[in-house]
């Protein structure tokens, strides 16, 4: 008996990892991330699904718990303390901009609900953050990564990151149902812990890296593995939240040993994460989806706009262009990886009614595919506006000339100030057309 269970659960295993390598290559196919595929597998085969997977559920949920420790290390990884340090005093006013415009219609959309003060805390970590990971591989495939509104764009997605460090302990110890003082405890506990691993990255950064570093990659890998579930674990233990754990780990580690973990992680990262996703997915009740539909559309549309206009806002103020204020804004649009970290939390502490894991993976779903799309449309988009703008102008230039007004030299210098801020991008930056 014991031994058909094995069998059967090893094939339908195999089954979630090969149909999960065939969703990532649609996904690269379409130019899109595969993180909504993912979810969609998960609710095929989830409750209410097509098919259910009744032999996999234990080694899916660690798998998922493992997922979302290698997110954040490696998202730590990605960042040494300098470089946060000087990201948060760039971006700050960008950052808390961000924060306000983003995380507001969440708390809004779970009071309509009728979801409390615990549902809008964790709805509002839902709508704020943007997806580092599809992002960044936005910005790659577009060609996007030397552009100057891209240092801004890295700048909010680091505020974000480190908002992320003390939502997250202040979201468990909510969840927990702990009371004020504790949660402030929790919080300050959370605050500490980033300010001495970040003392630590900048002064003994190499004395961290040394321990976990080793040439062998067989080592290396397990001594990285094992530190970060150690430290999670901990982390868990005291409510500071095992991700938050994870991601000061990644920060301490840095230099050539970073870059290492980097390249040897994410295979893994990528493995676990997927099952992660899938997990969420699992958990989500397709018929739960359609009631909240229209929240979740009106969510997209709305913070489309406010993520357009926190990377308009905060590239003007850095000098680009409107060509490199649109693609900043545009840029942070994507919801996925982090999202669903936070909904996920929500829903496993049962804290949260039913209706909020469809909403949230609704919500996830539709930003995830409308974030690349707005990326690779806004440059076209921009240009069609500019060449009507500019057709336009010489009847305006006709039309002065027959009324007399003598306004022919207004309307031609309107028409060349038309092109100016493109022209100042060109001659102050001179990249290719497509960095105007």
């Amino acid at each position: 008996m014991v031994e058909h269970e094995t069998a059967l659960a090893l094939i339908q295993l195999g089954a979630v990892f090969f149909g999960l390598g065939l969703l990532g290559r649609l996904a690269a196919r379409i130019g899109l991330s595969p993180i909504p595929l993912y979810l969609l597998g998960g609710l095929v085969f989830g409750s209410g699904g097509l098919v259910q997977l009744g032999h996999v559920d234990n080694f899916i949920h660690l798998a998922s718990e493992i997922g979302v420790v290698l997110l954040l290390l490696l998202l730590g990884l990605e960042y040494s303390a300098p470089e946060l340090v000087t990201g948060l005093r760039r971006s700050w006013a960008a950052g808390v901009l961000d924060v306000v415009l983003n995380a507001t219609p969440g708390v809004l959309v779970a009071f309509a609900l009728g979801w409390g003060v615990t549902g809008a805390i964790a709805m509002a970590g839902v709508t704020y953050i943007s997806s580092s990971g599809i992002v960044a591989k936005v910005l790659n495939d577009l060609g996007r990564l030397g552009n100057r509104e891209t240092p801004v764009v890295l700048s909010i997605l680091v505020f974000e990151d480190l908002v992320m460090a003390g939502y997250l302990p202040v979201l468990t110890a909510v969840l927990a149902g702990v009371g004020f003082v504790a949660g402030l405890k929790t919080l300050g506990i959370a605050l500490l812990a980033v300010t001495v691993v970040l003392v630590v990255a900048l002064r003994y950064g190499r004395f961290v890296s040394a321990i976990v570093h080793s040439e062998d990659r067989e080592i290396f890998l397990l001594k990285l593995l094992g530190s970060a579930l150690l430290v999670a674990g901990v982390a868990s233990a005291v409510q500071v939240s095992a991700a938050v754990g994870a991601f000061l780990l990644g920060i301490a580690i840095s230099d050539s040993t970073a870059h290492n973990a980097t390249k040897i992680l994410e295979p893994l990262r990528d493995l676990f994460a997927a099952m992660f996703f899938v997990l969420f997915g699992l958990t989500t009740d397709p018929k739960s989806i359609p009631p909240v539909l229209a929240w979740a559309c009106l969510l997209a549309v709305v913070t489309t706009a406010t993520k357009v206009a926190t990377g308009w806002w905060a590239a003007k103020r850095a000098g680009a262009g409107r060509y490199g204020r649109a693609r900043a804004g545009t840029a942070l649009v994507a919801h996925g990886e982090f999202s669903i970290v936070i909904a996920g939390l929500a829903v496993s502490a049962g804290a949260v009614p039913d209706e909020f894991a469809a909403l949230a993976t609704t919500y996830v779903l539709l930003m995830a595919i409308l974030g690349p799309i707005a990326s690779r449309v806004v440059e076209p988009l921009l240009g069609v506006l500019q060449r009507r703008k500019t057709s336009a102008a010489p009847a305006t230039v006709e039309a002065a000339k027959q009324l007399g007004t003598g306004q022919e030299a207004d309307s031609a210098k309107q028409v060349d100030l038309s092109k100016e801020p493109d022209a100042v991008v060109r001659e102050s930056n001179p990249r290719t057309t497509s960095d105007q």
